[in-house]
């Protein structure tokens, strides 16, 4: 089954050429059959960007999907048009009010790793988002930053600064072989890492979390947070080939000081184009998410919340 988005969102036109299957609103609503509604809270500057990759991973499982983009409140972003913001997304405050469900959402990372978590703008109300998460959500997948402050309000876990970017395609391990959520993963896998900060590996189990996917050079990868029904991904399965590629030609024209991606380029030569190596990794991961919530999640959306978990 295809996901369900509107036909002038920009990922409807990338998704489509890509052979991914899409559906307008019409063509959903003449299948008897119950969408699984999946959220973005999506706090990334380049909102078109990220809105295709996460649309690509999950709109590559067999499940009619809804998506729906939603946005902090009071925050206005200067990198994306005015009237795209106002056409797709629709404020958080609007979501609650409405009393909404979701069966998954997935909250993204943001740049803004240096700031305490208390000094962010809209902090206050993305702790109300993962209060509200515990009655309206029944999965949420926490990304790199969202991650991080998800895991912290849960669980007072810190983000610790690194005195140089972790930056790369960053070998990982595979620590729960077993776990429903890494079916069909390898041993070991790359993943992008691109970020400021770190989570420290005995705090997470110090908080009783399951380390899923870990990394010696790069700390904690994916962690399960069974008692919240989330997951936290520190690093980026959801980048395009050509992502990491883009932060570091930006970063060099910008002048910043910013070291060659380690272990992305052929021979670490930036002349050379990039290999994406997560790809399978990434499609398994969201994949195997979107079917632990199409088993376990309550077919009447407004017992999400109230039933009992049952994967």
């Amino acid at each position: 089954m295809p996901i369900k988005l509107p036909s002038d969102l920009p990922a409807f036109d990338v998704l489509t050429r890509e052979g991914v299957m899409v559906m307008t609103e019409e063509q959903a609503a003449r299948q008897d059959i119950r969408p699984l509604r999946i959220g973005l809270l999506n706090l990334m500057p380049k909102k078109i960007q990220t809105e295709n990759q996460f649309a690509r991973l999950i709109g590559a499982t067999p499940l009619q999907i809804e998506f729906s983009l939603i946005r902090m409140s009071e925050h206005q972003t200067k990198n994306t048009a005015a009237e795209h913001m106002e056409t797709f997304y629709r404020p958080f405050t609007e979501i609650a009010a409405t009393d909404e469900k979701f069966d998954g959402l997935i909250i993204t990372g943001a740049p803004i790793e240096h700031l305490p978590f208390d000094e962010v703008t809209y902090w206050d109300e993305l702790r109300q988002v993962f209060d509200w998460t515990q009655t309206h959500v029944h999965s949420t997948f926490g990304v790199c930053w969202g991650g991080m402050a998800m895991i912290n309000h849960f669980h007072g876990v810190k983000k610790h600064m690194l005195e140089a970017k972790a930056f790369g395609a960053v070998r990982h391990r595979n620590l729960e072989p077993a776990s429903p959520y890494l079916r069909g993963f390898s041993d070991d896998m790359v993943i992008p890492v691109s970020r400021w900060t770190e989570i420290h590996r005995d705090e997470v189990t110090a908080a009783g979390l399951p380390i899923l996917i870990d990394s010696e050079e790069t700390g904690p990868c994916l962690v399960e947070d069974p008692c919240h029904r989330a997951l936290y991904i520190f690093n980026h399965l959801e980048y395009d080939s050509g992502t990491l590629k883009e932060e570091y030609d930006r970063d060099v024209a910008a002048g910043n000081p910013i070291n060659v991606p380690a272990n992305y380029y052929p021979d670490d030569d930036p002349s050379k184009p990039p290999q994406n190596r997560w790809r399978s990794h990434a499609h398994l991961l969201y994949g195997n998410w979107i079917n632990q919530i199409y088993q376990s999640t309550p077919f009447d959306l407004s017992l999400i919340g109230k039933a009992p978990v049952e994967a």
